[in-house]
């Protein structure tokens, strides 16, 4: 199931960013690298991102009741969409005033030795969170690009922490050459040059979360390649003739309402329409990897 791989990536994620944050925090209060502040910034929110990622798989485990009668499994959309914000708000536009800051006011960073190590260690950290993340969507991906991946997968959590942790290992790489550069010239303004381009890239992740999740929110048909399977599992059917049309829908990550019309014999009895509809049924939830929710609507053609 990709919630069991989003978690496993949140975990190691969660795990690797509050030791960061915190490392990163530190370095701070030493050498008053604005880069520093910044990434240290951008690890605390990530920590609480992956907290709300947790709480979304878990409210969208609810049971459905009358009052929603298709389940609560959009709460993990939901919760992926307030991620992209607080990327953006605490992450992206934190950073872009923090440099907007330093450029205003330059000075040299102070035992810049703390910067160097806790960066250092922090590419490592994120390097094995980026792996998990990595590792856990191989099964989800396939043999889609990484962008096609980002923009077809059902399954937010896990873009949310592969991008989190790609922004991540860049953002400090970035934060590492706006150092080294600031304590090499003695100009701190190449501090803030790290810190902005850092804003920047949060800000480009955020749009990019918030774009993919919000089209899941509205709501998004199931892709191209589960469609055809349908398809092919109602066309196998002996009682079914034609397929006259097909609307799916994502209720969840894993959860897919299957809603068509479709043509039937009109000298075939009652009995005979319930038995090709419920054999249908069965072959479209053994063609696609999805709790389904199926209506087949029996109907002649004109």
């Amino acid at each position: 199931m990709a919630e069991d791989q989003g978690i496993k990536a949140i975990l190691a994620a969660l795990g690797a960013n509050i030791g960061i944050a915190i490392s990163k925090f530190v370095a701070y209060l030493f050498t008053g690298s604005s880069a520093m502040l910044a990434e240290a910034v951008h690890s605390f929110a990530d920590s609480s991102n992956q907290v709300l990622l947790l709480i979304g798989g878990r409210r969208s485990r609810k049971p459905a009741t009358d009052e929603h009668p298709f389940g609560y499994g959009r709460f993990r959309f939901l919760y992926a969409f307030v991620v992209a914000i607080v990327i953006f708000l605490a992450g992206g536009v934190f950073a872009l005033y923090e440099s907007w800051e330093k450029f205003a006011d330059p000075h040299p960073l102070e035992e810049p030795i703390w910067a160097f190590g806790v960066l250092i260690v922090s590419i490592g950290l994120e390097s094995f969170s980026l792996r998990t993340a990595v590792k856990e969507s191989a099964a989800r991906r396939g043999d889609l690009s990484w962008p096609q991946f980002v923009r077809r997968t059902k399954a937010p959590e896990l873009v949310v922490v592969v991008l989190e942790d790609l922004g991540a290992l860049v953002g400090l790489v970035l934060a590492l050459c706006g150092v080294t550069l600031a304590v090499v010239t003695g100009d701190g303004r190449w501090d803030a040059a790290g810190t902005l381009a850092i804003g920047i890239l949060l800000v480009l992740i955020a749009v990019i979360l918030a774009t993919q999740t919000s089209s899941l929110l509205i709501g998004e048909a199931a892709d191209p390649v589960m469609t055809e399977r349908i398809e092919r599992a109602l066309a196998g059917e002996d009682g079914v003739r034609s397929l006259i049309h097909l609307r799916t829908l994502h209720l969840g990550p894993d959860e897919l309402l299957v809603a068509a019309k479709i043509e039937v014999a009109a000298e075939h009895s009652a009995r005979e329409i319930i038995e090709a509809i419920n054999a249908a049924e069965a072959k479209i939830r053994a063609a696609v990897p999805y709790r389904c929710l199926i209506y087949l609507e029996p109907d002649l053609r004109h």
